[in-house]
């Protein structure tokens, strides 16, 4: 059976909500790029808050190493055994995360407008 012109209209259609569905979602994730900071918690405490702005080494607890850099947060060394979160990829944006489970030790890319003390 061939398409008629209705089912061709309505195809097109829906690939076109679904492309614009995709570009407000890429654009937003855009525009946060690099408005965030990264906030740690420790056993559910917070260690510190640090912008992306500012590339950096951080120690933490004697137990992991986070890096920032251009932007983005990767955890660099841990001393848990089964290494999962030095595996994770990179998060850059708002609400992206990156967990130590073993060491409770969470990496956590929040609002810029979030904390009340950040570390430039």
């Amino acid at each position: 059976m061939k398409p008629n012109r209705k089912d061709i209209s309505l195809i097109c259609g829906v690939l076109l909500a679904a492309a614009l569905c995709w570009l407000i979602s890429f654009g937003k994730g855009l525009g946060s790029y690099g408005e965030g900071v990264l906030q740690i918690t420790v056993d559910g405490e917070v260690f510190g808050t640090y912008s992306l702005s500012k590339d950096r080494i951080i120690a933490i607890e004697g137990t992991n190493i986070c890096q920032i850099k251009d932007q983005k947060v990767k955890m660099t060394k841990a001393d848990c055994p089964d290494q999962l979160c030095i595996h994770q990829w990179t998060i850059t944006r708002e609400g992206g995360v990156i967990v130590c489970l073993p060491n409770q030790v969470v990496l956590e890319i929040i609002s810029a407008d979030a904390p009340d003390t950040i570390a430039y």
